[in-house]
């Protein structure tokens, strides 16, 4: 019998394989499954059964019955065709290779050796290093580190960020004008040229057909100098232009080749190009990533249940990660580009399905955590409704409906109570405190800034006094001696509701009985204060609110193990806010509607971005500004100032003073950005618009509209913000454009939320270092939402029926889970 050594020889020569005809072809394979079957058998022998299938058995059936399918009418392919079967061979003959790794060494010591340049299980030899990978040493190995890849899994998922059409090389006489086309030639000539005054690096390229110009206009001619060498070979991969005189193409995508380059990995196929790190090119990583796809690609679990795959028809994971890297020639072109390939979605819904796995068992946990059966709806609760000024909308009684039945349930609730500005999320959340109080325990509520603190506590203690509860406030700028007296009824149970900020969670504060947290704006908290704050109680329940309204997607991947509430509904009669954008040139006009506004007897926000001026940016600040506006523009007018660094009492004594309307304009930081309730104020003025996210945007104009007078707000940008199409726009300009341009189109802050988040993505929008949003590999919230959905969907039924991952099936689902998430989860924990 053939040595198995010789077969796989035989096999990997693809040159000698595809010389071979079919019927050796056939054979050969035939041969390799007999030696394999036999060698298996001798090293399982004692360990199975006479009759029995082995699982590495099974696996070696399925890989030759791929092969035998590879190769079948393989005599009839284009080359092109014939060369992506080979390379899809080569993969399957890896993993061949491994079958034998985990069973017994007893014939492994024979003679007949498979070669195996690996051994062990498959999640220890996917996190082993890097330089495990033959070619790849020392230097390359911290080139890699740089994009923080160490260990071979982290390279199998570093996905291509896009790629290259090359399965057709056009002939440079034979291009279209106004198509993407690739081009092979040899470089003629590269150096700077002048067009006018312009100073173009210019590259000719010729194939032997004809002759393409390809152009940089700005930067990197150092670079693109040392790139481009006479008589070298080129890829060229873009528009082509200049017709009917020149071909060319302006600033390309390119490649440098050699002519023993593989023309398999760059020729005739969807090429893979890779985000670049200096000193580390395209070629290289291509080559690397080849052969840790290859070697190790067969290593790679995802234990999902087959009934979940079927249902969203999903491809094998391991098939999924060799396709990612290196697509077959029949794939569609676009659905790469997009990530909406087949590969793509198997990969990501494989991410979305885990961290919600993670979700979900988490959130079962809390279920059964027993937490304080509330009795609700009770007579306090009652004249606390008699109370409001108002009649409750129907989306602030739902909402109140669901609290309700999550604090009558044994089981701890865990909340998000989503608004937008003014919609009546106090006045819900006082509910639930109410309900807290009247059965003897105590409810908290922390805010994230001094300011709407103190006005929680205002607003607040109309309604407690009435209803005869005891409430204070807890901040770091109380005296040493009154915080120790506060500090003693809050243990002593003195004090039913307390409304603080940071200072909440400091050692010392200690509660009689907490039963309820309320965390307002809780973006602005982290993680860890968050927790903190719950376990100030045994076991209180958690209402966490926010008048940032978040996106669904994020939701489900910030706040997955929380129930969420959201108010959908405005108060009967409420004005929306109209909003336009003024440039710097219109400043006098802007002037002229606050001194209209003023003298109707209304108050005006002026916003700035910074406290005090800045060397390092151009930017007006909200000190220097109101000294200025005080004296010279607005003399008639009584102009405040109120800013992040001033002592609490301080802002205090400004705030009451607006509120009381003894300040005209008050002049201001983002520090009243939320919560400050003025209902006279009719105008909000964001100076350098430009420089604000469009939550924050949305946040700073719900300052205004909150009583009956029509409210306006004005974007005032800088001098960088030119407004005329056609001109040469600064960077980031076009997007602090359309960040402004929605502004104006809507009041909708779930709208503007969507638009936020799709403008400068989670990280930025949540803010990734305290909001626990997870470090997903490929996954995007934003492009991936409706994935995302069916992921939460499926895990959550999975823990539904078996909520310890008990079953025989699901264990390996617990080992990857753990394996994956380890140390990520527990980050984006919620309180």
């Amino acid at each position: 019998m053939e040595s198995l050594d010789n077969i796989m020889e035989r096999i990997e020569s693809p040159l000698a394989f595809a010389s071979g005809d079919s019927y050796n072809r056939i054979s050969l394979i035939k041969n390799l499954g007999t030696v394999m079957t036999s060698l298996l058998r001798q090293m399982e022998a004692g360990i199975r059964r006479d009759g029995d299938r082995s699982p590495r058995q099974n696996e070696l059936d399925r890989l030759l019955a791929m092969l035998l399918e590879l190769f079948d009418g393989y005599d009839a392919l284009t080359p092109e065709r014939k060369k992506d079967r080979l390379a899809r061979a080569n993969g399957h003959l890896s993993e061949l290779k491994t079958i034998l790794h985990d069973a017994p060494t007893t014939a492994r010591n024979s003679g007949q050796t498979t070669g195996p340049r690996t051994e062990g299980n498959a999640p220890d030899l996917l996190s082993r290093s890097i330089q495990f990978i033959q070619g790849v040493g020392p230097r390359i190995a911290a080139l890699l580190a740089r994009k923080n890849l160490s260990t071979i899994e982290e390279l199998l998922y570093f996905l291509p960020r896009r790629y290259e059409d090359r399965r057709t090389i056009s002939r440079i006489a034979e291009t279209v004008p106004g198509i993407r086309q690739t081009v092979v030639g040899r470089i003629t000539r590269a150096d700077s040229r002048f067009y006018g005054r312009r100073r173009i690096f210019e590259v000719i390229v010729n194939d032997g057909s004809g002759i393409l110009k390809a152009k940089w206009f700005k930067g990197r001619e150092a670079f693109l100098r040392g790139a481009f060498k006479p008589e070298a070979r080129v890829i060229l991969a873009g528009e082509i232009t200049g017709f009917p005189f020149d071909r060319e193409m302006i600033h390309p995508d390119f490649e440098i080749l050699n002519d023993q380059d593989d023309q398999l990995l760059h020729f005739k196929r969807i090429v893979p190009v890779y985000s670049e790190t200096e000193g580390l090119h395209q070629k290289t990583l291509r080559r690397i990533l080849w052969k840790v796809v290859r070697d190790f690609a067969h290593l790679v679990q995802s234990p999902i249940p087959d009934e979940i795959c079927r249902k969203r028809g999903l491809i094998e994971i391991r098939e999924a990660v060799r396709q990612v890297h290196f697509p077959g020639n029949d794939q569609k072109m676009d659905l790469y580009l997009e990530m909406r390939s087949d590969a793509h979605r198997r990969l990501i819904y494989d991410e979305f399905f885990f961290f919600q796995l993670g979700m979900a068992l988490r959130k079962r946990g809390e279920v059964l955590e027993q937490g304080i059966p509330f009795r609700t709806n009770g007579e306090m609760v009652r004249r606390f409704y008699g109370l409001l000024p108002f009649t409750l909308t129907a989306a602030q009684q739902r909402v109140i409906s669901e609290i309700e039945q999550d604090m009558a349930s044994i089981r701890c609730m865990s909340r998000l109570l989503q608004g937008d500005v003014g919609c009546g999320k106090t006045a819900v959340a006082m509910a639930a405190m109410v309900t807290a109080c009247e059965n003897g325990h105590q409810a908290a509520i922390m805010a994230p800034t001094e300011i709407l603190a103190e006005q929680h506590y205002r607003n607040l203690r109309v309604w407690a006094e009435q209803l005869g509860l005891r409430i204070e406030l807890l901040t770091g700028g109380i005296k040493t001696t009154d915080k120790r007296e506060l500090l003693n009824r809050i243990q002593n149970g003195g004090i039913d509701l307390v409304v603080g900020t940071h200072a909440l969670i400091q050692e010392g504060v200690a509660f009689h009985s907490l039963g309820l947290v309320v965390i307002d704006e809780q973006h602005r908290f982290g993680v860890v204060q968050r927790a903190a704050l719950r376990k100030k109680g045994p076991v209180p329940d958690v209402l966490v609110m926010t008048a940032t309204p978040i996106p669904r997607t994020l939701a489900m991947t910030v706040y997955g193990d929380l129930d969420v509430s959201v108010i959908d509904e405005m108060p009967p009669g409420k004005k929306p806010v109209r909003t336009k954008v003024f440039s710097e040139a219109q400043r006098t006009r802007v002037y002229e509607i606050i001194h209209r506004e003023v003298e109707k007897g209304n108050q005006v926000f002026i916003v700035y971005p910074l406290v005090e001026a800045s060397e390092n940016l151009d930017l007006k600040d909200a000190t220097r500004m109101a000294e200025h506006l005080r004296n010279e523009i607005f003399p008639d007018c009584r102009v405040g100032l109120v800013h992040g660094r001033m002592k609490g009492k301080e802002k205090e004594r400004v705030m009451n003073d607006f509120s009381n309307k003894m300040i005209n304009i008050l002049v201001s930081t983002t520090v009243i950005e939320v919560g400050i309730d003025i209902p006279e104020a009719s105008l909000m003025v964001i100076e350098h618009a430009e420089r604000f996210g469009l939550s924050q945007l949305h946040q700073l104009r719900g300052r205004v509209g909150r009583g009956d007078t029509p409210s306006f707000c004005i974007l005032l940008t800088g001098d960088t913000m030119p407004h005329r199409g056609g001109d040469t726009l600064p960077q980031g300009v076009p997007i602090a454009r359309k960040r402004l341009r929605i502004m104006e189109q809507t009041n909708d802050g779930f709208r503007i939320a969507e638009e936020d988040l799709a403008i400068r993505g989670p990280g930025e929008f949540m803010g990734t270092r305290q909001s626990g949003l997870p470090d997903f590999r490929i996954a995007s919230v934003v492009r991936d939402g409706r994935i995302l959905g069916e992921a939460r969907a499926d895990a959550f039924t999975l823990v539904e029926d078996d909520p310890l991952l008990e079953n025989p099936d699901h264990l390996a689902l617990r080992e990857v889970l753990l394996h994956r998430w380890r140390g990520r989860l527990a980050m984006a924990k919620t309180g």
